[in-house]
């Protein structure tokens, strides 16, 4: 597709300082910019880009514009990042939605499909599962028995949706993400560990996404629950019986053991290891690699494992990267004590 930065401005309500018939036929990292590309500068440390990228339209941040005129065109908007946004969301959505089933797919009679959805080859959809409309399933995904899938989905190709869970509308899910596989539950016996049998299901709410190879498990009983608006990056481990509530944001390799609660607009970095049976409030901000094994309250900051205060972390970092020297300190003075004893 090819547009002016006049169309580009239009779709943002941008000013253009420049040429508005600079035509644009793709797009650039600002870094590696492109004659013919354009590209977006949101933050001051890339502002010297402004005069020397090889892009021709740059949409910037008006904050950082201090002249009249510039080598690329510029397309001023209040807030770049969130404009550029903007553009990708519109050009997705004229790249057009899929519609049919394809050959090789498996749709069970008592599966009810709307309308506009499509379904790739090679997915299989088992009995009484429902699909909402304009839903996009792509090859290779399997849909288990009893399962709920809402309008405006996207499951991607090798994810596995096993029996009864629920999924509702603009849900993404990333190629061979597990929903509703067993959780882990065994009981120590004389003969060894029982299996405990996982009867629950998974509910995930509406306008969340997740990232590939990731594992959610179904409840024992009742169901785990991923709260609507949650992000969740790749290869996460959610364990049954969690509850996550609204607008997380969960970052790679993180793991959240069984029957945890997680409030409302979290904050949870990568690596990040989540006890089991305990609950986090709201507004939490958990660095990465840390380790929680306790309730948080509302509003705190954690590092470090087990996980501390974020502040008193770091003041005891600079104690602990000076430890031996320390120790030598105590021990010279504990020398120096010693000798004056015994004068």
């Amino acid at each position: 597709m090819e547009f002016t930065a006049s169309q580009i401005a239009g779709f943002i309500n941008g000013k253009i300082i420049g040429d508005e018939n600079a035509l644009i036929t793709g797009v650039s990292p600002i870094e590696n910019g492109e004659s013919g590309h354009l590209s977006f500068i949101a933050q001051d440390r890339f502002s010297h880009y402004l005069d020397t990228s090889k892009c021709s339209v740059i949409i910037a941040s008006e904050k950082l514009l201090v002249k009249d005129t510039y080598n690329p065109t510029i397309i001023a908007v209040k807030d770049a990042y969130l404009s550029f946004q903007v553009l990708m969301n519109l050009y997705q959505e004229m790249q057009g939605r899929k519609e049919g089933i394809e050959d090789g797919s498996s749709i069970h009679d008592t599966a009810v499909i709307a309308d506009k959805v499509y379904i790739g080859a090679f997915t299989y959809i088992s009995e009484k599962a429902k699909i909402g409309e304009g839903t996009q399933i792509y090859p290779h995904v399997y849909i288990g028995k009893g399962v709920k899938i809402g309008k405006n989905c996207k499951i991607d190709s090798g994810a596995r949706i096993y029996d009864y869970c629920i999924i509702g509308d603009n849900c993404v899910i990333h190629s061979n993400t597990v929903v509703g596989g067993d959780g882990f539950g065994f009981q120590p016996t004389p003969d060894g560990f029982k299996k405990i049998p996982q009867l629950g299901n998974v509910i995930i709410e509406d306008d969340v996404e997740i990232g590939s190879n990731c594992s959610i498990d179904r409840a024992t009983i009742g169901s785990t629950i991923i709260g609507r608006g949650t992000k969740i990056d790749n290869l996460i481990q959610i364990a049954h019986n969690v509850k996550i509530g609204q607008n997380n944001v969960i970052a790679a390799q993180a793991g959240i053991a069984g029957s945890t609660t997680i409030g409302d607009w979290n904050q949870i970095g990568g690596q990040v290891g989540v006890v089991g049976h305990i609950k986090i409030g709201n507004q939490v901000k958990i660095q990465a690699q840390s380790g929680v094994n306790s309730s948080v309250n509302d509003k705190e900051t954690l590092y470090g494992s087990p996980a501390i205060s974020y502040n008193d972390y770091l003041r005891n970092y600079v104690h602990f990267r000076n430890f031996t020297e320390i120790v030598k300190r105590i021990n010279n003075l504990e020398n120096t004590s010693k000798d004056h004893t015994n004068e």
